[in-house]
Protein backbone atom coordinates (compact mmCIF):
# COMPACT_ATOMS: atom_id res chain seq x y z
CA UNK A 1 0.00 0.00 0.00
CA UNK A 2 1.35 3.36 -1.52
CA UNK A 3 2.04 6.29 1.99
CA UNK A 4 2.03 9.95 1.08
CA UNK A 5 2.90 12.43 3.19
CA UNK A 6 0.48 15.81 3.91
CA UNK A 7 0.72 19.41 5.79
CA UNK A 8 -1.71 19.01 8.79
CA UNK A 9 -3.97 21.26 7.67
CA UNK A 10 -4.76 19.14 4.46
CA UNK A 11 -6.42 16.67 7.10
CA UNK A 12 -10.16 17.21 7.82
CA UNK A 13 -12.02 15.77 10.16
CA UNK A 14 -13.45 13.04 7.00
CA UNK A 15 -11.58 13.81 4.40
CA UNK A 16 -7.71 14.03 3.20
CA UNK A 17 -6.58 16.57 0.42
CA UNK A 18 -3.68 15.24 -1.46
CA UNK A 19 -1.54 18.06 -3.52
CA UNK A 20 1.62 18.86 -5.21
CA UNK A 21 3.39 16.48 -6.96
CA UNK A 22 2.13 13.73 -5.51
CA UNK A 23 -0.97 14.63 -7.80
CA UNK A 24 0.83 14.08 -10.38
CA UNK A 25 2.39 10.97 -9.06
CA UNK A 26 -0.93 9.34 -8.19
CA UNK A 27 -2.90 10.47 -11.36
CA UNK A 28 -0.07 9.61 -14.07
CA UNK A 29 2.65 7.22 -12.50
CA UNK A 30 0.77 4.98 -10.37
CA UNK A 31 -2.47 4.98 -11.99
CA UNK A 32 -4.49 5.17 -9.19
CA UNK A 33 -8.40 5.37 -9.23
CA UNK A 34 -10.94 5.59 -7.02
CA UNK A 35 -11.51 2.74 -4.63
CA UNK A 36 -7.84 2.34 -4.00
CA UNK A 37 -6.21 2.26 -0.15
CA UNK A 38 -3.27 4.47 0.83
CA UNK A 39 -2.50 5.76 3.90
CA UNK A 40 -1.29 8.91 4.91
CA UNK A 41 0.49 10.72 7.79
CA UNK A 42 1.49 14.64 8.23
CA UNK A 43 4.28 14.09 11.05
CA UNK A 44 3.00 16.64 13.07
CA UNK A 45 0.17 14.63 15.30
CA UNK A 46 1.48 11.32 15.35
CA UNK A 47 -1.19 9.22 13.67
CA UNK A 48 -1.20 7.33 10.40
CA UNK A 49 -4.44 7.58 8.69
CA UNK A 50 -5.90 4.49 6.12
CA UNK A 51 -8.08 6.15 3.47
CA UNK A 52 -9.71 5.61 0.01
CA UNK A 53 -9.19 7.21 -2.76
CA UNK A 54 -12.73 9.36 -3.75
CA UNK A 55 -11.99 11.74 -6.37
CA UNK A 56 -8.62 12.57 -8.67
CA UNK A 57 -9.20 16.40 -9.65
CA UNK A 58 -6.24 17.87 -12.03
CA UNK A 59 -4.28 19.69 -8.64
CA UNK A 60 -5.98 17.56 -5.84
CA UNK A 61 -6.39 14.37 -4.72
CA UNK A 62 -9.10 13.63 -2.65
CA UNK A 63 -9.08 10.95 -0.09
CA UNK A 64 -12.04 9.46 2.34
CA UNK A 65 -10.31 8.62 5.74
CA UNK A 66 -11.41 5.06 6.97
CA UNK A 67 -9.22 4.60 10.06
CA UNK A 68 -7.17 5.88 12.03
CA UNK A 69 -4.30 4.73 14.53
CA UNK A 70 -1.61 6.02 16.74
CA UNK A 71 1.48 5.76 14.14
CA UNK A 72 3.97 2.20 15.30
CA UNK A 73 6.53 2.95 12.72
CA UNK A 74 9.02 5.79 14.71
CA UNK A 75 11.33 4.32 16.80
CA UNK A 76 11.09 5.33 20.39
CA UNK A 77 14.13 7.24 20.64
CA UNK A 78 15.38 10.18 18.06
CA UNK A 79 18.65 8.99 16.37
CA UNK A 80 20.38 11.42 14.16
CA UNK A 81 23.33 10.70 11.90
CA UNK A 82 26.38 13.18 11.78
CA UNK A 83 27.93 12.30 8.37
CA UNK A 84 31.40 13.64 7.25
CA UNK A 85 30.69 14.36 3.76
CA UNK A 86 31.61 11.28 1.38
CA UNK A 87 32.70 11.38 -2.33
CA UNK A 88 30.57 11.16 -5.74
CA UNK A 89 27.13 10.11 -4.76
CA UNK A 90 27.55 7.83 -1.36
CA UNK A 91 25.39 10.36 0.78
CA UNK A 92 22.43 9.92 -1.22
CA UNK A 93 22.80 6.04 -0.60
CA UNK A 94 23.76 6.72 3.43
CA UNK A 95 20.84 9.26 3.31
CA UNK A 96 18.33 6.70 2.25
CA UNK A 97 19.35 3.81 4.08
CA UNK A 98 19.66 6.06 7.55
CA UNK A 99 15.65 6.90 6.88
CA UNK A 100 15.07 3.12 6.54
CA UNK A 101 16.51 2.26 9.37
CA UNK A 102 14.81 5.26 11.66
CA UNK A 103 17.23 8.03 11.71
CA UNK A 104 15.22 11.00 13.02
CA UNK A 105 17.62 13.17 10.93
CA UNK A 106 20.95 13.80 8.82
CA UNK A 107 23.56 16.16 9.66
CA UNK A 108 26.01 16.74 7.04
CA UNK A 109 29.70 17.44 8.40
CA UNK A 110 32.41 19.28 6.76
CA UNK A 111 35.83 17.75 8.35
CA UNK A 112 38.90 18.35 7.82
CA UNK A 113 39.74 14.83 5.36
CA UNK A 114 36.41 15.28 3.72
CA UNK A 115 37.40 15.72 0.25
CA UNK A 116 33.70 17.40 -1.41
CA UNK A 117 34.09 21.11 -0.36
CA UNK A 118 30.65 22.84 -1.33
CA UNK A 119 30.08 26.72 -2.34
CA UNK A 120 26.43 27.84 -0.86
CA UNK A 121 25.35 27.37 -4.58
CA UNK A 122 26.26 23.83 -4.47
CA UNK A 123 24.62 22.99 -1.10
CA UNK A 124 21.06 24.14 -1.84
CA UNK A 125 21.19 22.14 -4.41
CA UNK A 126 22.33 19.11 -2.71
CA UNK A 127 20.33 19.55 -0.03
CA UNK A 128 17.36 19.64 -1.81
CA UNK A 129 18.13 16.56 -3.49
CA UNK A 130 19.37 14.77 -0.14
CA UNK A 131 15.66 15.90 1.09
CA UNK A 132 13.92 14.77 -1.83
CA UNK A 133 15.47 11.25 -1.27
CA UNK A 134 14.56 11.17 2.45
CA UNK A 135 10.52 12.02 1.52
CA UNK A 136 11.11 8.80 -0.93
CA UNK A 137 12.72 6.72 1.26
CA UNK A 138 10.20 7.87 4.48
CA UNK A 139 7.64 7.14 2.03
CA UNK A 140 9.22 3.46 0.85
CA UNK A 141 9.75 2.49 4.42
CA UNK A 142 5.86 3.76 5.53
CA UNK A 143 7.93 6.08 8.18
CA UNK A 144 5.10 8.92 9.96
CA UNK A 145 7.75 11.95 9.54
CA UNK A 146 10.00 13.01 7.07
CA UNK A 147 13.89 13.16 8.43
CA UNK A 148 15.32 16.61 7.65
CA UNK A 149 18.95 16.55 5.95
CA UNK A 150 19.82 19.66 7.13
CA UNK A 151 22.90 22.49 6.20
CA UNK A 152 26.34 21.61 5.69
CA UNK A 153 28.07 22.14 9.37
CA UNK A 154 31.72 22.21 10.10
CA UNK A 155 32.83 19.71 12.43
CA UNK A 156 32.99 21.66 15.35
CA UNK A 157 29.12 23.34 14.49
CA UNK A 158 28.42 19.43 14.47
CA UNK A 159 29.72 18.67 17.70
CA UNK A 160 28.76 21.80 19.73
CA UNK A 161 25.05 21.02 17.87
CA UNK A 162 24.80 16.79 18.85
CA UNK A 163 26.19 17.50 22.70
CA UNK A 164 23.45 20.21 22.83
CA UNK A 165 20.49 18.20 21.77
CA UNK A 166 20.92 14.59 21.91
CA UNK A 167 21.05 12.76 25.30
CA UNK A 168 24.10 10.28 24.24
CA UNK A 169 26.80 11.51 21.38
CA UNK A 170 29.23 8.56 20.15
CA UNK A 171 31.90 8.68 17.71
CA UNK A 172 33.02 5.35 16.07
CA UNK A 173 37.00 5.50 15.84
CA UNK A 174 39.11 2.98 14.64
CA UNK A 175 41.42 3.54 17.10
CA UNK A 176 39.26 3.19 20.15
CA UNK A 177 39.56 -0.08 22.00
CA UNK A 178 37.65 -1.90 24.19
CA UNK A 179 34.13 -3.91 22.58
CA UNK A 180 33.20 -4.86 25.75
CA UNK A 181 32.99 -0.80 26.40
CA UNK A 182 31.29 -0.25 23.35
CA UNK A 183 28.52 -2.60 23.86
CA UNK A 184 28.14 -1.44 27.64
CA UNK A 185 27.26 2.28 26.10
CA UNK A 186 25.25 0.39 23.82
CA UNK A 187 22.89 -1.14 26.19
CA UNK A 188 22.69 2.12 28.36
CA UNK A 189 20.32 3.65 24.98
CA UNK A 190 16.76 3.09 25.99
CA UNK A 191 13.65 4.16 24.85
CA UNK A 192 13.35 7.88 24.86
CA UNK A 193 17.29 8.28 25.10
CA UNK A 194 18.46 10.31 22.15
CA UNK A 195 21.39 9.48 19.88
CA UNK A 196 23.83 11.41 17.82
CA UNK A 197 26.38 9.31 15.87
CA UNK A 198 29.47 10.77 14.40
CA UNK A 199 30.87 9.11 11.23
CA UNK A 200 33.94 10.91 9.28
CA UNK A 201 34.65 10.87 5.59
CA UNK A 202 36.77 8.28 3.85
CA UNK A 203 39.59 9.33 5.07
CA UNK A 204 38.28 9.38 9.06
CA UNK A 205 38.66 12.03 11.51
CA UNK A 206 42.23 13.69 12.82
CA UNK A 207 43.27 13.27 15.97
CA UNK A 208 42.91 16.45 16.64
CA UNK A 209 39.10 16.15 15.68
CA UNK A 210 38.49 13.21 17.99
CA UNK A 211 40.36 15.01 21.03
CA UNK A 212 37.89 17.74 20.62
CA UNK A 213 34.95 15.90 20.46
CA UNK A 214 36.21 14.11 23.57
CA UNK A 215 36.72 16.99 25.08
CA UNK A 216 33.05 18.14 24.44
CA UNK A 217 31.77 15.09 25.88
CA UNK A 218 31.27 12.62 22.99
CA UNK A 219 32.25 8.83 23.46
CA UNK A 220 34.29 7.17 20.86
CA UNK A 221 33.23 3.90 20.18
CA UNK A 222 34.91 0.92 18.41
CA UNK A 223 32.91 -1.10 15.80
CA UNK A 224 34.93 -4.42 15.72
CA UNK A 225 38.48 -5.19 14.17
CA UNK A 226 37.39 -4.51 10.77
CA UNK A 227 37.57 -1.19 8.91
CA UNK A 228 34.27 -0.18 7.97
CA UNK A 229 33.81 2.37 4.80
CA UNK A 230 31.75 5.59 5.38
CA UNK A 231 28.84 4.54 4.06
CA UNK A 232 28.76 1.43 5.99
CA UNK A 233 29.87 2.86 9.92
CA UNK A 234 26.94 4.77 10.39
CA UNK A 235 24.44 2.01 8.85
CA UNK A 236 25.56 -0.48 11.24
CA UNK A 237 25.38 1.42 14.68
CA UNK A 238 22.35 2.72 13.22
CA UNK A 239 21.40 -1.21 12.98
CA UNK A 240 22.39 -1.73 16.20
CA UNK A 241 20.25 0.55 18.39
CA UNK A 242 17.30 -0.19 15.57
CA UNK A 243 17.28 -4.00 16.82
CA UNK A 244 17.36 -2.61 20.89
CA UNK A 245 15.01 0.01 20.66
CA UNK A 246 12.20 -1.38 18.47
CA UNK A 247 10.83 -3.83 21.23
CA UNK A 248 7.45 -4.44 19.73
Amino acid sequence: MYHFFVAPEQIGEKEIWIEGSDVNHIRNVLRMTPGEKITVSSGADGKEYFCEIRRLQEDQVIAEILEQKEASSELPSKLALFQGLPKSDKMELIIQKAVELGAYEVVPMATHRAVVKLDQKKEESKRKRWNAIAESAAKQSKRTVIPEVTKVFSFREAVIYAVETYDVCLIPYECAEGMEQTRAILAKVQPGTSVAILIGPEGGFEESEIAYAQEKGVHPITLGHRILRTETAGLAVLSALMLQLDLD
